[in-house]
This record gives C-alpha cells, sequence and structure tokens, in this order.
C-alpha cells in the first residue's frame, strides 16, 4: 500500500489551524485543556494535539459516544438530563475539567448524521460547552446531514468557542 505522505501532513496542517487561535491563548497563559466529545470523534483532541508544543497545554480527554463510555468519562450525570442538550454539554466540560485537573474544559454532544439522533434532534445539531473561569454554551444547527461535514463544523465550533471563552477571561 502507498501512502501519500504531503497529504498526510496537509491533514495535520488542517487540523492544527482550526486550534490555532484558542492554542496560541493556552500557550501564552501557561493554561490546559481537556475534552469530552461526542459526536466530533476525537476531532477537536486532534486539533489541538495538531499543534507543536501540544503537551504544554492539551491535558487529555475522551469520546462519549455511548452511554456505557460516558459512565467512565464523565460519570455522575443528573437523572433526567439527556444528552446533545446544552446542560449536558456544560456538564461534559465541567467534569472533564474537574477530572482531569485542568484549567478549561470543552464538552460536545450532538447528532452528526445522516439521520438524527434517538431525542428527535435532526442530523446537524450540537451542543457545545467551554468550562473554566469563563463558561459559554451554544447549539448549533448546521442544517446538513452530511456526517463528516458536520463533524468538522462541530469541532470548528468547539475550537471557535474555546478562543471566545479564552479571550473574555
Amino acid at each position: 500500500m502507498s501512502r501519500d505522505v504531503d497529504s498526510d501532513a496537509g491533514f495535520v496542517g488542517k487540523l492544527a489551524e482550526m486550534s490555532q487561535g484558542a492554542s496560541k491563548f493556552l500557550m501564552q497563559r501557561g493554561e490546559t485543556v481537556a475534552v469530552a466529545e461526542s459526536s466530533c470523534g476525537g476531532l477537536i483532541s486532534a486539533s489541538l494535539v495538531a499543534v507543536p508544543g501540544a503537551s504544554a497545554f492539551y491535558i487529555g480527554g475522551g469520546i462519549v459516544y455511548t452511554a456505557q463510555s460516558g459512565r467512565q468519562i464523565v460519570p455522575g450525570r443528573p437523572k433526567g438530563m439527556r444528552s446533545a442538550s446544552e446542560p449536558f454539554a456544560l456538564f461534559e466540560a465541567r467534569t472533564i475539567r474537574e477530572r482531569m485537573g485542568a484549567d478549561w474544559g470543552i464538552g460536545e454532544t450532538g447528532a452528526s448524521g445522516p439521520s438524527g439522533n434517538p431525542y428527535g434532534d435532526p442530523a446537524g445539531h450540537a451542543c457545545v460547552a467551554v468550562s473554566g473561569p469563563v463558561e459559554r454554551v451554544i447549539t448549533l444547527a448546521t442544517g446538513e446531514t452530511d456526517r463528516g461535514k458536520n463533524m468538522w463544523l462541530f469541532a470548528h465550533a468547539a475550537l471557535a468557542l474555546l478562543a471566545e471563552a479564552l479571550a473574555a477571561a
């Protein structure tokens, strides 16, 4: 099997570009971040790790893709709180920040597609939260059913929200 190393390098560069604003803030201030993501499937973490020197600010994280993984990565979800909601995204962000001992936490949950989730949210629906000295939470509705495109849009929104919160802190 032949691999195109230049294409791989371009992909990593695109990932690093997505987190450029947030990673600069984190490195300049000596702060750290941890991530609990769901429908992004690891793209938020990959974008942060793609930045040279990421070990100075990226603590770690996990993909909360099922209820089973959620119980391990972000345990203690309050009864009745459904995923793919703003309260759950904020719960994820707060919990991963505390569990990992980071200054900041990112939580992401949604429906990447091509269909919606069991809660009735359509593909393209995601909730993203940032928790730290400043907290932010947003709901996205991309209107897209393309799974891959939504994953990228959700990750980009999460990293932009982190940069916004860092700037406000």
